[in-house]
């Protein structure tokens, strides 16, 4: 016998209290009904109902049962909506957003790549780095640089943000080169607006240490920081993966490689996985296998170490 219909019948009765409306919505016979609902307490090894002329009740086996049961029709349903959608070449819209730099450095490039692969979906990018409320602007994927995840979404971790204190060699030459973390109280440092207020907290040998700096300029855009940074206007924290062809070029400098600012998630934000999108799963999994690795792609190209 059918064990997922089984448990069908069974819901279905504890919904209804009735055998009768039951076997109506089934679409069956009352037998039938009654011979699934002695294969589900089979299953169990335990009496489920509570059957009188009247009405059906559940027993307390029954009430403890009746959670699982639900939730394994939710998985039985989701499996077949992802088994139909397989079947069908992704499309549809995709709206996603990220902060300008992740997106500029990171992600269009990789949006790109996806749409090679399934040409048929269309994507909306949105950037900036201020937050975005992903129901009221009907968002399907939020890629974001946290710790601090909202309980109520989705979330997958893709990689990990690791940032650098840099300068660029025109500061420098002007200000002089910092040697320990206790010199970048001297300096003139650029901070980020939804920043780490009038401190650097670096981790050096397993050890944290926190210094005041005084800030110089203030930005709310993490790209408009990297500019600031690049035309000498002070010290700045960047994340790695904006860096690369900075450092390369001999445009930005690398400040006190043994301390390492704090380290942050790379995640993918959603709002259900239920009924979700395929294409919105599949560019959920295309993102996780192309930044996965620890450290980050962007890191191992730019040999950083890492001290976690």
């Amino acid at each position: 016998m059918d064990r997922l219909t089984a448990v069908r019948v069974f819901v279905e009765v504890a919904d209804r209290g009735s055998l009768t409306q039951t076997a109506e919505h089934l679409e069956m016979s009352a037998a039938m009904v009654s011979r699934y609902l002695a294969a589900v307490e089979d299953w169990f090894e335990a009496r489920l109902l509570h059957r009188t002329t009247r009405k059906v009740s559940l027993t307390d086996a029954g009430l403890a049962a009746l959670p699982a049961c639900r939730q394994m029709l939710d998985i039985a349903e989701e499996a077949r909506h992802i088994a139909a959608e397989r079947s069908r070449e992704p499309a549809g819209v995709l709206r996603v957003t990220t902060s300008s730099s992740f997106a500029d450095a990171q992600l269009t490039a990789a949006l790109i790549d996806f749409q090679q692969h399934y040409p048929q979906v269309e994507i909306v990018l949105s950037v900036g780095d201020k937050p975005t409320d992903l129901v009221t602007e009907r968002v399907d994927l939020a890629v974001r640089i946290t710790n601090t995840l909202d309980p109520t979404m989705i979330t997958r971790p893709l990689a990990r943000c690791r940032s650098m204190l840099c300068a660029s060699p025109d500061y420098l030459q002007r200000h002089g080169l910092p040697l320990t973390a206790d010199d970048l109280r001297q300096h003139r440092c650029i901070a980020h607006a939804f920043g780490i207020g009038k401190q650097y907290r670096l981790t050096r040998s397993g050890e944290t240490i926190t210094v005041p700096v005084n800030w110089s300029f203030h930005t709310n855009e993490t790209a408009v920081l990297r500019r600031a940074v690049l035309s000498g206007a002070g010290i700045g924290m960047l994340p790695t993966y904006y860096l690369g062809d900075d450092l390369r070029a001999g445009r930005l400098v690398h400040l006190l490689p043994d301390h390492e600012p704090d380290v942050l998630g790379i995640h993918a934000i959603y709002l259900s996985r239920r009924h979700q999108p395929l294409a919105l799963r599949l560019l959920v999994d295309f993102l996780a296998a192309r930044f996965a690795g620890e450290p980050a792609p962007w890191d191992l190209a730019l040999n950083v170490q890492t001290q976690a």
